[in-house]
């Protein structure tokens, strides 16, 4: 297996406080890694170390292969990097700053950058002090993606981006993906990260929780279960694996570990089932299983 990105035990204190606490990662080239969690989780903090911004207290971070201290510089060739709070050059247009970060790479695909200008609706000829948040990402979002790399780092990258935007952001990380580059996407939005993403790492106050597709970390989770049965249900409180019954109406709902879904339907079943749904766990509802106390 190669790897794009690999974490090993990386801790980065400030001062007494540790950002990160012995994280581990391991990112396969070409494929769509999110990493979820609150302000404050370590996030940021990893990528910086990523991106050589920060030096990792103990432990060791790689990107293809490199160490991302050391060769920054070498590594930095390979990736893209967007943050969520873009700053730019105020006296300079959007376009002349375009210009300026994927001139930095050499050669760019011309065509390329002026769809995506016009995909993003952005004005380049705007001086960058009279952009909006929004707009400011936009101009990150376009370089980035105009760009020819092997890995893109986006850290938050639609936050202020309007809805309309974001669709754009999300087929231009599908493109990427089509052509077999890696995306290591930072976000706080959970449709964005289940549409986009082969695996997801979660991170709750300095240390990674969960990794895994979502398909393994749905395993893990409970599947919300709403039935209506021609007689009267009982003993379904005694069932292993079944929590949260409530009833409405003719229906009654309740949560059902993945491992009891059969035993349960079959139980069910003898009381004469008229309408029966599933729903399985969002990422969202795994994401609050560990960050609800």
């Amino acid at each position: 297996m190669t790897y794009s990105v690999e974490v090993n035990k990386v801790t980065k204190m400030f001062g007494k406080t540790a950002a990160l606490k012995g994280v581990n990662l391991q990112i396969k080239e070409g494929e769509v890694f999110a990493y979820i969690g609150p302000n404050g989780a370590g996030k940021s903090t990893t990528i910086r170390v990523l991106l050589g911004i920060l030096q990792a207290t103990s432990g060791n971070a790689k990107v293809f292969g490199k160490d991302a201290w050391k060769d920054a510089v070498e590594i930095h060739k390979k990736i893209a990097y967007v943050p969520g709070d873009v700053n730019l050059w105020p006296n300079l247009t959007g376009g002349e700053v375009i210009d300026l970060f994927v001139n930095l790479r050499g050669s760019h695909d011309k065509k390329l950058r002026e769809r995506l200008i016009k995909d993003f609706n952005l004005d380049p000829t705007k001086k960058c002090r009279t952009y909006s948040k929004g707009n400011r990402q936009k101009v990150a979002l376009v370089a980035a993606f105009a760009s020819e790399v092997d890995l893109y780092i986006l850290d938050e990258p639609t936050s202020g981006l309007d809805p309309l935007m974001e669709q754009v952001f999300q087929e231009c990380v599908l493109e990427q993906k089509n052509k077999g580059k890696g995306v290591f996407l930072s976000s706080h939005i959970m449709s964005e990260v289940e549409r986009l993403c082969d695996r997801v790492g979660i991170i709750r106050e300095g240390e990674v929780v969960q990794v895994g597709t979502l398909e393994e970390l749905r395993h893990l989770t409970r599947y919300v279960m709403k039935v209506s049965t021609e007689r009267t249900i009982e003993g379904l409180d005694n069932l292993p694996g079944v929590f949260d019954i409530t009833k409405t109406g003719d229906y009654i709902s309740f949560h059902v570990d993945t491992g009891n879904m059969g035993q349960v339907i079959s139980y069910l079943n003898q009381f004469g089932i008229k309408k029966l749904e599933s729903a399985p766990p969002s990422l969202e509802d795994l994401f609050m299983q560990h960050y609800t106390k």
